[in-house]
């Protein structure tokens, strides 16, 4: 017998446990990563016009420039939620990009309510959710 992460194993034997929750978590930051790179793509590339007509209304009103720093600090966390998991380099960065996405989900709902948006508000506490989940799961793996 072993214990793994406080889990009791037999020797040679997968924690069931252990492989299920992180795999939760891999498909987490999966669903994550393509959502925010995709978005950070777009409006990195397309006009708030453009934007807008595609669904993602919270650009409204926000400058060209502003527009495309959101897109590529979205396409940055992409990249932070998966590669320093991944590697093993500086892996605390994962869950603090976790914390991020959950900030922008906070402070994007909100403007979605506002603009009475239902299916924006839902996919905005679905990507919050994910990504508390991530925060918390990766976190307690540190």
């Amino acid at each position: 017998m072993t214990i793994v992460k406080g889990n009791v194993c037999r020797v040679g034997e997968l924690c069931p446990k252990i492989d299920v929750m992180n795999t939760i978590l891999w498909t987490a930051q999966a669903l994550l990563a393509i959502t925010f790179f995709y978005s950070g793509c777009c409006k990195s590339i397309f006009s708030e016009q453009k934007l807008i007509a595609m669904g993602q209304t919270g650009v409204a009103g926000y400058s060209p420039s502003t527009i495309r720093f959101i897109g590529i600090s979205e396409m940055l966390g992409a990249a932070g939620i998966i590669l320093p998991w991944l590697t093993g380099i500086c892996p605390v960065l994962t869950p603090v990009t976790a914390i991020c996405f959950a900030i922008l989900m906070l402070l994007a709902a909100p403007i979605h309510v506002r603009l009475k948006e239902p299916r924006n508000v839902a996919t905005n506490i679905t990507l919050l959710v994910l990504a508390l989940l991530v925060a918390w799961g990766r976190w307690h793996d540190l």
